[in-house]
């Protein structure tokens, strides 16, 4: 991994983010709210609907593209148009191929996000959550700034009833601390 490009994602990305996408699923199902069996079960073209807007306006999906152009990471940030609660946005998908790891790929697609959240007016707050047991991006995210609020048990549950439990994690814009 000798040159890695950050970029936000365009429609022209679908056909290489759904792969990576269902990849992350399928990998690492004790990462993500999102279950890979039913992302394949409702199909591709809802979730490049979901895509479309997760891109546009005040969202984004940045990519991290490898010297041959090849995705190899991606993160998401979206806001919200609820009056109460746009002051905040939230990281989604965060997610960076075993080959490109350790070459601090994660650590610029979080910054990606975060730079793009200041650039939101009214924005004071990015929220997101990690699984208790993944030290490795629990570390990355407080590199960036961000500090654990709170705990929630079995946010997520496996089908072999493993519960997973997340911490909640904020990193305030408008803070010098």
């Amino acid at each position: 991994m000798d040159m890695i490009t950050i970029r936000p994602l365009t429609l022209g990305d679908w056909e290489a983010w759904w792969p990576l996408r269902l990849r992350a699923l399928r990998d690492h199902p004790d990462a993500f709210g999102s279950d890979y069996e039913e992302a394949v079960a409702e199909g591709e073209m809802s979730h490049r609907q979901r895509y479309v807007t997760s891109i546009g306006g005040k969202h984004r999906i940045f990519g991290a593209l490898d010297a041959d152009g090849r995705l190899v990471g991606c993160a998401g940030i979206l806001g919200s148009d609820r009056r109460k609660h746009r002051h905040r946005m939230d990281v989604w998908g965060m997610y960076v191929t075993p080959e490109a790891r350790g070459t601090g790929t994660g650590h610029r697609l979080i910054q990606a996000c975060i730079d793009h959240a200041r650039t939101v007016e009214g924005v004071l707050q990015v929220h997101l959550t990690v699984t208790t047991h993944n030290a490795t991006a629990s570390r990355l995210y407080e590199r960036c700034g961000f500090q654990r609020y709170g705990r929630e048990p079995r946010a997520l549950v496996l089908s072999d009833r493993t519960a997973i439990d997340e911490d909640l994690m904020v990193l305030m814009l408008d803070s010098t601390s």
